[in-house]
């Protein structure tokens, strides 16, 4: 068990337009056991109250808050925090998303998953918010015959115990991963290109390559309210930004000839929507697709 005074967690969020959520979000962090952490917010440039609902917490909490003039994406917001924590001396760093609400004992619970399992990261299990008993994320891999994407073990299903094995997983999202300082000596930060959307999946698979070992630790629990600050998976910015970046991530991770049969399958089903009349997004995805050829 980690006992309190040992550690200092960083706690990274991003927050972009967050009003709806943030008060949720803050009264977790507000409940925690554990309390040796300090909250670095990085807002991408808010244009709702989301920075004047952090006022009444500014005196219960140790905060950081860095006011971005535009929004730079959630990649390079999450590198902000993540060097911010690490030069504050912090021995490890959290990263969540604010559209979470969680348990009063969930650091307690990533400190001492992460110390008795000796892992370099650690995820919670993930259920959704408005449908506690139904997972959204329950361990993850790389499904490599699919341009490496990744799957979400559970996805969907009734929680009923099916995945509370803890165990080494390949992928996780960052909406909720406990990360020793050593990670990012040895993988690097956040690649800043994605913006949003793959950027978790690219971290995952360079930490995999460095031998770093990520742990699936479903003792701890926390609820997501799934897209709730993107619009949902088929808003236009959504599908433009998961086009844009999987054709970064096949360039980027997928060796030559074979990244280009990836990306010519890719294509050939874009015209296919195209001619099978899916229109309304399909210019939309093209010009994704392009973009994401250039990055």
């Amino acid at each position: 068990m980690v006992s309190k005074g040992k550690v200092k967690i960083g706690v990274v969020t991003v927050t972009y337009n967050s009003s709806d959520v943030i008060t949720g979000f803050m009264e977790s962090l507000v409940g925690q056991t554990h309390q040796d952490y300090a909250l670095y917010v990085v807002d991408n440039a808010s244009v709702d109250d989301t920075l004047q609902k952090l006022i009444p917490y500014t005196h219960q909490l140790s905060m950081v808050i860095i006011e971005n003039q535009k929004n730079i994406g959630v990649a390079a917001g999450n590198n902000q925090g993540i060097k911010q924590a690490l030069a504050d001396s912090c021995t490890h760093v959290l990263l969540i998303n604010n559209d979470t609400e969680f348990e009063s004992e969930l650091f307690s619970k990533l400190l001492t998953g992460m110390d008795a399992a000796a892992c370099d990261m650690l995820v919670p299990k993930m259920l959704y918010h408005d449908q506690p008993k139904k997972i959204w994320f329950a361990g993850g891999h790389f499904d490599n015959v699919k341009t490496y994407i990744n799957i979400h073990e559970g996805y969907n299903e009734i929680d009923s115990g099916q995945y509370d094995e803890p165990r080494v997983i390949q992928y996780a999202p960052t909406c909720c991963m406990l990360i020793k300082p050593s990670v990012f000596e040895k993988v690097g930060f956040m690649d800043e290109k994605y913006f949003v959307y793959y950027d978790d999946t690219d971290f995952c698979i360079r930490a995999l390559q460095q031998n770093q070992v990520l742990y699936f630790y479903p003792v701890a629990t926390l609820t997501h309210k799934v897209s709730s600050l993107t619009g949902g998976g088929e808003s236009d910015f959504a599908l433009k930004y998961y086009m844009r970046n999987k054709v970064y991530f096949i360039r980027k991770h997928i060796i030559f000839p074979v990244s280009y049969v990836f990306l010519a399958l890719t294509e050939c089903k874009l015209l296919l929507d195209g001619v099978l009349g899916k229109r309304d997004k399909y210019r939309l995805k093209q010009q994704a697709f392009w973009e994401g050829l250039r990055l």
